[in-house]
């Protein structure tokens, strides 16, 4: 294995710690909880938006904190779920009047820890809700969740939410917007390479060099086929077309589309993805209204890539176009 490491086990606070540093004057850094959250939350007035999953999705979701984005993210370790009272602390310290939104990518794992730490809060009379998003296509049950996973789409859902969280939504209009973000999301991937987590130290599943795993999780769980290599009018195909005919999306739909990368696909390859995609779905009649490519939920260092579409209203534009403010900085 080839990574900066030090102590595996001490990989994800270093990183957290490596974050705040780099953002000193609009995040703050609780290593207690492995808790990143915006200097100013939690806001009076605003209900505050939360995130957790495991880690090695980065930049989901410590990477999506500040202004417009989430309020806070308390991740477990490499793709492990955080701890019950990572979420019950980090519920207590984020609460304000207005109350705690709960982002949970559904996986067994994650949904246990925001229950269990939801019920603990509002025991102690927090006004705190649960979200579930899935918006994975490949398959409807895994290792890993009952129903669909939480994966690339999940961006989509913390954009709308926060962002009507700063304009003063309550939590229930949070929860029932959420869930009508989530409705029409859809998400598809697939793996060219497997992926090392830093505490086992080798890749977690074998591909063959002619092979690449279709309908892949981002946490290496297989997915519907193994296929044999093509060219890349092929794979996009591949992605794409479960995805339009899942909703169904139709000709004269307005979409949001992302071609997001899982960790070791350089962003050249990814364009040629978007491009493949965005004409296939012009073919269909579909108009690309909003895009987004790049790293959004990743792998740790899976070479590979997701395709999600989300069926536009116009609620749904003015809030993805709303402004937020994060550490992410490329100039």
């Amino acid at each position: 294995m080839k990574k900066f490491v030090n102590n595996p086990k001490q990989f994800v606070p270093e990183m957290l710690q490596g974050l705040a540093l780099a953002n000193p004057d609009t995040l703050r850094y609780v290593p207690e909880f492995n808790l990143i959250h915006r200097a100013d939350a939690p806001v009076a007035g605003k209900v505050s938006i939360v995130q957790g999953s495991g880690s090695g999705h980065e930049p989901a979701h410590v990477m999506a904190v500040g202004r417009g984005m989430l309020d806070a993210a308390c991740p477990g370790d490499v793709f492990a779920a955080p701890p019950m009272d990572y979420v019950y602390e980090t519920a207590k310290l984020m609460a304000s009047d207005a109350g705690v939104l709960l982002l949970v990518n559904n996986y067994t794992g994650d949904r246990m820890a925001f229950d269990m730490g939801r019920e603990m809060a509002e025991a102690e009379g927090i006004k705190v809700a649960v979200l579930l998003i899935d918006d994975d296509v490949a398959v409807k049950d895994s290792s890993y969740t009952v129903g669909r996973r939480g994966v690339a789409g999940n961006f989509f859902v913390i954009k709308a939410v926060a962002a009507a969280a700063e304009q003063g939504a309550s939590l229930e209009e949070l929860v029932e917007l959420g869930q009508r973000v989530n409705a029409v999301t859809r998400t598809m991937g697939l793996a060219l390479t497997s992926c090392t987590p830093p505490a086992k130290g080798s890749p977690l599943f074998e591909l063959g060099e002619d092979e690449y795993e279709l309908g892949v999780g981002i946490h290496g769980e297989p997915g519907r086929s193994r296929e044999k290599m093509a060219d890349a009018n092929t794979l996009v195909a591949n992605l794409l077309d479960p995805v339009v005919s899942d909703l169904p999306f139709s000709s004269g739909d307005e979409v949001a589309l992302m071609v997001n990368g899982l960790g070791g696909t350089p962003i050249s390859e990814l364009y040629l993805v978007y491009g493949i995609a965005h004409q296939r779905l012009a073919d269909a009649g579909i108009r690309v209204a909003k895009n987004y490519v790049g790293e959004y939920c990743t792998s740790l260092d899976m070479a590979g890539a997701s395709i999600t579409l989300v069926k536009l209203d116009a609620q749904l534009k003015q809030l993805l176009e709303a402004p937020a403010e994060i550490g992410l900085r490329i100039f």
